[in-house]
């Protein structure tokens, strides 16, 4: 992949040190990223009475979120390749940070509603931009280990957010916790912003190479592949499979088992540091295995048993935690896999933009999961939460192995084609 990045010199190095920095202050992106998806949701409860609106209308506010970042993401795939990743990504770290300050600044419906809209449109930015500075910055016997890091450092971003923003409720009121996160934005752009000036000067020093324009040029058609768009509905069964947990966790435990809403949150932040976990699991599976659709299947098949089980029995609070916990891990387990699914069905040359059309598939099952398991808690129903969870957790797992099937098919089929050659 070409992106503006190259030609203002932004290569490998080389140095193990220098490529290191470099995924250190990627990977905080992500990591703010995450946070970022999860400063609100946690604090739904509260903010449902203070400003006097219902599960839904909370809903809708995530729901457009992710329709911006769904419409914004394969376009801002595009201007990546064309210009400078490192600008976008600040520009979308900085007006991430400048919405959530402006929330706390004024607390009403439609300004988080203005923020939320921001948010999606900075959301949007960070996927694209974040591969296109990793793959042209690091050397390939990095790479795979900067991909992981990575991705940890996203799920620790949304392990972490509930209990830090509750925390900072907890003694500081709402608003001081949702500036605080705003605040992250920028002193993780600082790192960014350094390097942009630092590359800037080199770039004036050097002759540029000229600029190769065909990966951003190229037609559509040569994308949009029937291996993506499975892949793409893929990636919105896993969101659908994910959303309510991520979002609706603390509210559904807090009636469906009767806990405490500081415990209901416990039970969550378990989940998600099980799923950052099992991210790091899952990549050593992924190495040493090519059946990375089998992988996929068998994680959310026991992913959806144990909250199935959260959903149908009446628990004590550890076993929730620990159910949950162990649901994440396996859903973290399949997240190498599934990317490995996404780079077996890259046409050559198309991987940063493959990577945003699929992703949107997160974006598809975001926008719609928010507003069912609204109208679940709005109508009373707590528990449902956790069985709709299992539900596509299972039609994910049902996806899967479909696709590890058709792949055996194709194989067995190409087998015996050259078989008949010979």
């Amino acid at each position: 992949m070409t992106s503006q990045t190259a030609d203002l010199g932004e290569r490998a190095s080389g140095d193990e040190r220098t490529e290191y920095a470099i995924g250190a202050k990627v990977s905080a992106a992500h990591f703010t990223s995450h946070v970022f998806y999860l400063v609100l949701p946690p604090l739904f409860p509260l903010l449902k009475s203070e400003l006097n609106v219902g599960y839904v209308e909370l809903g809708l506010a995530i729901t457009l979120f992710n329709i911006l970042t769904l419409v914004l993401q394969t376009p801002m795939g595009y201007a990546v390749d064309r210009f400078d990743a490192r600008s976008i990504l600040v520009a979308g770290l900085c007006l991430g940070g400048f919405a959530y300050l402006l929330f706390a600044a004024i607390p009403t419906y439609p300004c988080m509603m203005a923020c939320f809209s921001l948010g999606g449109i900075a959301n949007a930015v960070y996927h694209p931009a974040n591969y296109s500075i990793l793959s042209s910055s690091i050397s390939p016997p990095r790479i795979g280990r900067m991909f992981s890091l990575h991705l940890f450092a996203g799920y620790l971003g949304s392990a972490t957010a509930p209990a830090a923003i509750l925390f900072l409720t907890g003694i500081a009121g709402y608003r001081l916790a949702v500036a605080a996160a705003g605040c992250l934005a920028f002193v993780v752009a600082v790192p960014l912003i350094l390097d942009i000036f630092e590359r800037s000067a080199n770039a004036r020093k050097a002759s540029v190479p000229a600029r190769d324009k065909s990966a951003a040029t190229a037609p559509p058609v040569r994308i949009l592949t029937p291996a993506v768009i499975a892949l793409t509905g893929f990636f919105a069964l896993i969101s659908l499979s994910s959303t309510g947990i991520s979002n609706f966790a603390g509210a559904g435990l807090h009636g469906a088992q009767a806990m405490s809403l500081e415990s209901a949150n416990i039970a969550l932040t378990g989940y998600l540091l099980a799923t950052a976990l099992g991210v790091i699991a899952g990549g050593v599976i992924a190495d040493r295995t090519l059946h990375h659709n089998a992988v996929a299947a068998l994680g959310f098949a026991l992913s959806a048993v144990f909250v199935l089980l959260v959903a149908v029995l009446s628990l004590p609070g550890l076993a929730v935690i620990a159910l949950l916990s162990a649901a994440g891990f396996f859903s973290g387990i399949i997240q190498p896999s599934r990317d490995m699914m996404v780079r077996e069905a890259v046409p050559e040359g198309a991987a940063g933009r493959v990577f945003g059309v699929v992703t949107t598939g997160f974006n598809v099952g975001q926008a719609v999961g928010p507003l069912v398991f609204g109208i679940v808690l709005d109508h009373g129903h707590p528990a449902w939460i956790f069985a709709i969870t299992a539900g596509f957790m299972a039609l994910t797992a049902l996806s899967a192995s479909w696709s590890q099937w058709r792949k055996q098919r194709v194989q067995s089929v190409a087998a015996s084609e050259i078989s008949e050659a010979a």
